[in-house]
């Protein structure tokens, strides 16, 4: 299973950038399709909340090497380490 955790940017389709720090996970594909990811972002202090009205919307995931993925927001915690959004990746991973 490969694993990612860097600092990162989540893009909306109104091109808004949310900094913060995305740590996401592959699975091995099945029968030669496309490998399953998905994983968590947490905003930057500087972002507030991160994106409004995030859960079932689609999102780009731009990492620091400018590799990009699509991702869907499944949930969102609240708590005291702050906003942690679960996120769905759609075709292959960025990572």
């Amino acid at each position: 299973m490969a694993t990612y955790r860097s600092a990162s940017v989540l893009l909306s389709s109104d091109g808004t950038r949310t900094p913060g720090t995305a740590a996401l996970f592959a699975e091995p594909a099945r029968r030669g399709g496309t490998p399953p990811w998905a994983g968590d972002f947490r905003p930057a202090n500087s972002a507030g909340n991160g994106p409004k009205n995030a859960v079932g919307k689609t999102f780009t995931l731009e990492l620091p090497d400018g590799s990009t993925g699509k991702v869907v927001v499944q949930g969102l915690k609240s708590g005291k380490g702050g906003v942690v959004l679960a996120l769905m990746g759609e075709d292959a991973p960025p990572f």
